[in-house]
């Protein structure tokens, strides 16, 4: 049985919200879109913990950062597809 790692709500999202403890760089996650169960695999670039962001694809300093269908933010940072999306490079636009 194959478990996913990254869950996603919909094609229009740029990242997804890791769902397992202990992924580590280098692991090609099972990606499941929840709007229509379809499935794809991405490679982890970095060691993300549970329930933070994967890019999608490469991300750019002032993207726009949707998640759930929606803009949750803006990028403060790149981040290339398959690396962690947090804090550190990613800002709510409310302030």
């Amino acid at each position: 049985m194959n478990i996913p790692q990254l869950l996603v709500h919909d094609h229009e999202d740029n990242v997804g919200v890791v769902v397992v403890e202990g992924l580590t760089a280098g692991t090609e996650m099972l990606c499941v879109v929840t709007n229509d169960n379809s499935d794809f695999r991405l490679l982890a670039k970095a060691d993300i913990p549970i329930g933070h962001k994967v890019a999608l694809r490469d991300l750019s300093e002032g993207d726009t950062v949707v998640k759930y269908g929606e803009d949750i933010g803006r990028m403060v940072g790149a981040a290339k597809k398959g690396e962690h999306v947090h804090t550190h490079n990613c800002k709510t636009k409310r302030w």
